[in-house]
């Protein structure tokens, strides 16, 4: 099996990680950091805003059960990209949306998948999703790690989180486990 890695930011990592974790041929996802100026920043560093970093999901994919082309299509119905350094009530750079393309390949598909959002004006505003390469993944603390299932009853978790994971779900039924 060649396992592939996909790299998105789109708000909270919790909110990626709960639905992409559902999704068949998704071997692992690892919420972190990326895209900022300190070496292994904190969450505490990070919500001060001033490291720079995106809040992340780096996805483990089987390209055999899912495609890069249907991990990207999820991640533009589960978050705004319309909204610069925003989701929601979370704001900040951290909450920014971007893709961290890992070769050429996925950046030539992003882009296409970003042109062709943009073709279909079923958006509130222009697109701010940022299209930059991958750098050093900064994994976030263990307790990231899988939050919404190990805390659905977190307040957060509840109103936010499980939310996207339900609309995911029924949007994308046969790409679930």
């Amino acid at each position: 099996m060649t396992q592939q890695i996909a790299t998105l930011a789109g708000g909270c990592f919790w909110c990626l990680d709960g639905v992409y974790s559902r999704l068949r041929g998704v071997l692992r996802v690892v919420s972190g950091y990326m895209g900022g100026h300190t070496d292994n920043p904190s969450y505490k560093q990070i919500c001060n805003g001033g490291t720079g970093h995106a809040e992340v999901v780096q996805v483990h994919y089987d390209p055999s059960l899912i495609s890069y082309a249907d991990l990207l299509e999820v991640f533009f119905v589960i978050h705004d990209p319309t909204t610069l350094n925003r989701q929601g009530n979370d704001v900040g750079t951290q909450y920014r949306s971007a893709i961290f393309y890992h070769d050429a390949e996925q950046e030539q598909q992003a882009r296409a998948a970003i042109a062709a959002l943009a073709r279909d004006g079923d958006l509130a505003g222009p697109i701010v999703t940022e299209l930059v390469p991958v750098t050093t993944l900064w994994p976030a603390e263990a307790y990231h790690q899988g939050y919404f299932d190990a805390n659905p009853y977190q307040p957060y978790c509840m109103a936010v989180v499980a939310p996207k994971v339900r609309k995911a779900m029924e949007k994308f039924k046969p790409l679930t486990k």
